[in-house]
């Protein structure tokens, strides 16, 4: 009986040390995640000194200095989100695990989601391809009745974009918007074997978005019609708002439909240095009101690049990406 507890009591003391040594193994990992937090966010903050100096020196005419220092400041706001991580794996010491805790802390809200529409797909494959190569979820509207048309269509959804019908659309300027356009003074019946040719041209397509068309966005009965056919082939529409006096929000509230409406155009001025202006504007936005949908063009030099450039700079300020259908649709 007496060795029996020699032993349990050696085997007591044993798993005690045990646990004093795990203790201060946790208490280690603790004190190295809290200097890497520290280390972390100084270095931050002193990069975002630097450039900010650099770009007041320079003047605001140097844009590659004034855009470093905004990209750095946003990235301070976030340190705090990178440091968090690591200072929860001082939690851990009754898990056993020093990393269960920082993968299982919760996520901060979404500041708001981007929609990144980009039209006239179908002119050139060249000028599309690289807005394939975009690592988040893109929505891509393709012209109908070009030679490229199907191609780029298929493109789009082989790369895991979303491609959407870009109706062509008579204007108030009186240009020629291409070939598949609808028109005022089209009966319904011709406006529904354009639109259902088109659609079929391209199909599957997850909805539809004006091209030009602001005088067709000023007609209500055709906007009905057009509206009534997205219903029927179970796509969504976006209202490009070429026009500040669209119906189609209107004639959409008529039918109890949900549409799109654009807050943006990114390339206007299609200059880097405005594009990201109004990226900028369209992140407000979406801060504001909970999304925010921005529309470019394939013809814009520069601004698939630039749209990869910013995108690790949105989720780190927690953004969230998605698509017109998605959003419309009510989707997380």
């Amino acid at each position: 009986m007496k060795a029996t507890g020699k032993k349990a009591w050696s085997r007591a003391k044993k798993s005690s040390g045990g646990s004093a040594k795990k203790k201060k193994k946790f208490s280690k990992q603790i004190f190295q995640s809290k200097i890497l937090a520290i280390a972390t966010a100084g270095a931050l903050i002193s990069c975002a000194l630097f450039f900010s100096l650099l770009a007041v020196s320079l003047g605001k005419k140097n844009y590659a200095a004034e855009n470093a220092a905004f990209v750095f400041a946003e990235y301070v706001e976030s340190a705090r989100e990178l440091a968090e991580p690591l200072l929860i794996s001082g939690q851990t010491e009754e898990t056993g695990n020093g990393h269960a805790l920082a993968e299982d802390s919760p996520k901060k809200p979404s500041r708001g989601k981007l929609i990144f529409v980009i039209d006239d797909a179908g002119n050139s494959l060249f000028e599309l391809e690289p807005f394939l190569r975009f690592s988040g979820p893109l929505t891509i509207a393709v012209l109908p009745g070009l030679p490229d048309s199907a191609e780029a269509a298929q493109r789009i959804r082989d790369a895991g974009k979303e491609a959407l019908l870009h109706q062509p659309m008579e204007s108030l300027g009186g240009s020629y918007p291409g070939p598949g356009a609808i028109f005022t003074g089209m009966e319904e019946d011709e406006i529904r074997s354009i639109i259902n040719d088109n659609i079929d041209e391209i199909w599957p397509v997850a909805g539809m978005n004006n091209h030009e068309g602001s005088r067709i966005s000023m007609d209500e009965e055709i906007m009905e019609i057009i509206l009534t056919i997205c219903r029927e082939r179970d796509i969504v529409y976006l209202d490009s708002r070429t026009t500040g006096e669209t119906v189609a929000p209107a004639a959409a509230l008529r039918l109890d439909m949900r549409i799109g409406e654009r807050d943006v155009f990114l390339d206007n001025d299609p200059d880097r240095e405005s594009i990201i202006g109004y990226i900028k504007t369209g992140l407000s936005k979406a801060g504001q009101n909970g999304s925010a949908i921005m529309i470019g063009h394939t013809f814009t030099p520069g601004l698939a690049s630039l749209l990869e450039e910013q995108y690790s700079l949105w989720i780190t300020q927690n953004f969230t990406l998605s698509t017109v259908s998605e959003l419309i649709n009510g989707l997380p």
